[in-house]
């Protein structure tokens, strides 16, 4: 077996792509963009595809997924992930960095994160797919004296088109709830800072609000604590990291803010039901 990384591998957009935004369309004869992607690993960059014909399967944090045609689906930068063996494939992808990304797109994506592959009507894949070529038109003509806010604006829209799909499965922010729009923020904080706030009374003091009403309102939208919701959050960089790197386990108590090595491996096996080692020797990469 090879060894891992001593930490996750991540690609980079500069090393990828070259620039802070790419876009294109791929078929199965061409796909050798995507060999790396066969293997476990995070982006610096946001990236999407647009599945046009055939399927792809996935596998996104633990969870295997398949993208299916007129499908699209969005992954984070936090996000570990792998593309499986690919037949008969046509499908449009695109990436961008936070510094090109629509600061209210870039809010409206962490809401939405996690993201499952979803199935688009046929009205909404025509228009996405639409401006999905004009985009790539545009990032070929590279002569344009507007060139990079012509396409940073293409490509935002894109973005935005695919946002509001996912949104659309939600309630609108003007519907949400008191305790909806203290959660949305509370996971917000918490991808933010997981591993340096621990206890739910810190993040009710960032919230400015009282431990007490914090664990109110994400009990009732979630059905769980505030301190369920931190721990699976911890736990799941744990499970991405036993998995994608070579790190030992005290290393990772470590990385993941705990001096009390013993603790945090108490705190895995309580959420888990298994050791940190037999969840590295079960999930082998």
């Amino acid at each position: 077996m090879p060894k891992k990384a001593a930490f996750i591998p991540v690609n980079t957009m500069a090393e990828k792509f070259g620039a802070g935004i790419a876009i294109g369309k791929a078929s199965i004869k061409d796909l050798r963009t995507f060999e790396q992607a066969e293997h476990l690993h995070r982006d610096d960059y946001h990236l999407f595809f647009l599945q046009e014909k055939g399927s792809t399967p996935i596998e996104v944090d633990f969870q295997k997924h398949t993208i299916k045609p007129q499908s699209v689906i969005y992954i984070h930068p936090n996000q570990v992930h792998r593309l499986g063996a690919l037949e008969n494939v046509t499908l449009s992808f695109w990436v961008i960095s936070n510094e090109n990304l629509n600061p209210e797109y870039l809010k409206l994506l962490r809401a939405i994160m996690p993201a499952k592959p979803l199935t688009l009507d046929k009205e909404s894949f025509l228009v996405i797919s639409k401006a999905v070529s004009l985009c790539i038109n545009l990032f070929e003509r590279i002569n344009e004296k507007l060139y990079h806010s012509l396409l940073k604006d293409s490509c935002n829209t894109i973005v935005g088109l695919v946002a509001s799909q996912y949104l659309a499965q939600f309630s609108s922010t003007d519907t949400l709830s008191r305790f909806e729009i203290i959660t949305k923020t509370f996971n917000r904080v918490l991808e933010d800072r997981f591993k340096t706030l621990k206890k739910p009374s810190e993040y009710a003091n960032s919230l400015n609000i009282s431990s007490d009403y914090l664990n109110e309102c994400i009990k009732s939208t979630t059905g769980h604590s505030v301190s369920y919701q931190i721990q699976q959050r911890i736990v799941l960089e744990a499970k991405r990291l036993l998995c994608y790197s070579d790190l030992s386990v005290k290393e990772i108590a470590f990385e993941l803010g705990y001096e009390d090595y013993p603790y945090f491996s108490r705190l895995f096996t309580k959420v888990t039901g298994v050791t940190a080692l037999t969840f590295r020797s079960q999930n082998p990469d």
